[in-house]
C-alpha cells in the first residue's frame, strides 16, 4: 500500500486513527498498541501477503535472540556467540534475497560460466527491517536493553510501524519505544494533527507535483544514454537529482507527519542535504537515520578515525562500498557507495590542509560532485553510468543548443558544436518547451539552495485559518493529481 493512494488516503489511514484513539481514549493502551501492529502488519501484507510471514519469522527470531543476550553477562562470550548467530541470521536472509543472483551473474561474467540465477522477488522493506533489527541485537549486547525487555508486542510494532516500514527512517529502539509507553501518546491531539496533516500534505506535494512529473524527463534520458548530447545528458542527470531528492524527503515528511498524527515523533531524515558545502556535511544532512547507521554500527566498530589517517581512510571506503551495496545488488551501487568513500577521504584530507574554499565555491563542487554519483546510482549497467559521464565532461563532444550556421557558430573552432533545439529530442518538454524545461531545472537548484526546507516550514506554522486553507488547496492539488499511482524510489532499496 502506498502513501500516495486513495486507498491509503481515504480508508486505511482513517479507520487505523479512528480505531487507535477510540481504544486510547478509554485508557485501552494494549489493545491500541495490538490494534495499531495489526493494521501495520496488513498495510505490509498488502503489497505481497507470502512475504508477511517472512517479516514475522525475522521479528519473532530477533525479539528472542535480543532477550536471551539482554539476559546473559554484559558482553561475556555467550553474549557474543548470541550476537553473531543473529547477526549471521539477518545477513542471511537479505543475501539470499537480495544478492544471489547478483553474486551468480558476477562470477558467470567473471568466469564465463553459465550458473542459472534464480528466480527470487525482493521482499518489500527487507533491507530497512533487517538492518533496524540488527541495531537492536547490537543495542542489547551493549546492555542497552537490559533493564527493559520488550515484550513482542511491543518489540514488534516498533519494527513494523507502518509509517517508518516501507522506507525509514530508520528507528533505534530508544526512539520509539518509551513513546509506545506513554498514555498521551494514545490520546487525541489537535495540535499534532494539524502539524501531522501538514508535514504530509508536504511531503504528498513532493512527491506528486515534483517528483512524479520530473521522472519521465529521468526515464527518457537513462534510456538512451548512447545518444545523449553533452546538455541532454545533463539535463538528465539533473532532473534524477531532483526527482530521488523531492521523492525521498517527500516520503520521509509523509512518514514523519503520519507518525505526529498517532502523537509519535520519528526523527528526522533530511536536512536540506543540497545545501551542503562539503561532501561529510551532504551526509549529514542526507538521510540521516541510515548515515547514523553506518557511522555507529559499521564506520565505529570497524576502527574509525582512531588508528590513524590510512586506517581512516580505508574504514570510511569500506563502510560507504558497503553502504552503496546495501542499496541495491549491482555494480553501480557498489560504485556509487566507493566513489562517495573516496569523497569522504578526500574531505578529511583536504581539512587537515586547513585551506578552506570559499563557501560558493564550496557549495558547488559538492552538488556537481553529488550529481556524478547519482548518474551511477541511477544507470541500468555500469557500462551506461560510464558512458553519461564521459558526455557529461565533454569526452564524447560538446553539443548546445543553437543555429548552426548564426553568430555563435564561431564556437565550432573551439569544439563546440550547435543544434537547433528541435534537434535535441532527448530535451524534456514543458509546456511545450524544451527550454522552460530547462529553466525549470534551473529553478529547482535555487529552490533546494535558498528555500526553506520542511522543518523550517513547520517552524514558522501556526495553526491559523490562513495556514488551513493553504494547506487544504494544497492538499486538494495533490489528490487531483493522483491520476496514477507511482511507488517511491526507495522501496526498491
Amino acid at each position: 500500500m502506498l502513501f500516495n493512494s486513495y486507498i491509503f488516503i481515504f480508508l486505511f489511514l482513517p479507520v487505523t486513527l479512528i480505531g487507535y484513539f477510540t481504544l486510547g481514549r478509554f485508557h485501552l493502551v494494549k489493545a491500541a498498541r495490538i490494534w495499531l501492529l495489526i493494521t501495520s502488519l496488513f498495510f505490509y501484507g498488502y503489497w505481497n501477503p507470502p512475504y508477511l510471514l517472512l517479516m514475522v519469522i525475522s521479528i519473532v527470531f530477533n525479539h528472542q535472540t535480543g532477550n536471551a543476550i539482554a539476559s546473559v553477562q554484559l558482553k561475556s562470550q555467550r553474549a557474543t556467540l548470541l550476537l553473531w548467530i543473529g547477526i549471521i541470521v539477518n545477513l542471511a536472509s537479505i543475501c539470499y534475497y537480495k544478492y544471489t543472483n547478483f553474486f551468480l551473474s558476477s562470477v558467470n561474467t567473471l568466469f564465463e560460466s553459465n550458473l542459472p540465477l534464480n528466480e527470487i522477488f525482493l521482499p518489500l522493506a527487507i533491507s530497512f527491517y533487517t538492518f533496524t533489527q540488527i541495531a537492536y541485537l547490537v543495542d542489547a549486547y551493549r546492555g542497552e536493553t537490559q533493564e527493559n525487555k520488550y515484550d513482542l508486542i511491543t518489540y514488534s510494532l516498533f519494527v513494523v510501524f507502518f509509517p517508518q516500514l516501507i522506507a525509514g527512517p530508520i528507528l533505534r529502539h530508544d526512539e520509539l519505544i518509551p513513546q509506545l509507553g506513554k498514555l498521551k501518546s494514545y490520546l487525541f491531539s489537535h495540535k499534532n494533527f494539524a502539524y501531522g496533516v501538514t508535514l504530509f500534505s508536504l511531503g504528498l506535494s513532493k512527491k506528486v507535483l515534483i517528483a512524479d512529473n520530473v521522472s519521465p524527463w529521468v526515464g527518457t534520458a537513462f534510456s538512451n544514454i548512447n545518444d545523449l548530447t553533452f546538455l541532454e545528458a545533463w539535463v538528465g542527470a539533473l532532473s534524477y537529482t531532483f526527482q530521488l531528492y523531492f521523492d525521498f524527503s517527500g516520503y520521509s515528511d509523509m512518514a514523519i507527519g503520519l507518525g505526529l498524527m498517532f502523537n509519535i515523533k520519528l526523527p528526522i531524515n533530511f536536512d536540506s542535504p543540497y545545501k551542503a558545502t562539503s561532501i561529510s556535511d551532504f551526509w549529514r544532512r542526507w538521510h540521516i537515520t541510515l548515515s547514523n547507521f553506518l557511522r555507529d554500527y559499521l564506520y565505529i566498530p570497524l576502527g574509525g578515525s582512531r588508528r590513524g589517517e590510512l586506517r581512516r581512510y580505508t574504514n570510511l571506503i569500506t563502510t560507504m562500498l558497503l553502504g552503496g551495496l546495501w542499496h541495491g545488488a549491482g555494480w553501480t551501487f557498489v560504485l556509487w557507495g566507493g566513489l562517495h568513500g573516496i569523497y569522504l577521504s578526500i574531505n578529511h584530507w583536504w581539512r587537515k590542509l586547513k585551506t578552506p574554499f570559499p563557501g560558493w565555491f564550496a557549495w558547488a563542487i559538492t552538488f556537481v560532485a553529488v550529481i556524478f554519483s547519482w548518474v551511477l546510482f541511477r544507470a541500468a549497467t555500469l557500462q551506461d553510468g560510464l558512458t553519461m559521464i564521459a558526455t557529461m565532461t565533454g569526452f564524447n563532444g560538446i553539443t548546445l543548443p543553437g543555429e548552426p550556421s548564426g553568430k555563435l557558430a564561431i564556437l565550432s573552432n573551439f569544439g563546440i558544436q550547435l543544434q537547433r533545439w528541435q534537434n535535441l529530442k532527448y530535451l524534456p518538454l514543458l509546456g511545450g518547451s524544451r527550454l522552460l524545461a530547462i529553466l525549470s531545472l534551473i529553478g529547482l537548484i535555487f529552490w533546494v539552495k535558498l528555500l526553506p526546507n520542511t522543518q523550517e516550514v513547520m517552524a514558522k506554522m501556526k495553526p491559523t485559518w490562513w495556514w488551513a486553507i493553504a494547506v487544504g488547496i494544497m492538499t486538494s492539488v495533490c489528490l487531483l493529481s493522483l491520476n496514477r499511482v507511482s511507488e517511491f524510489l526507495y522501496f526498491q532499496f
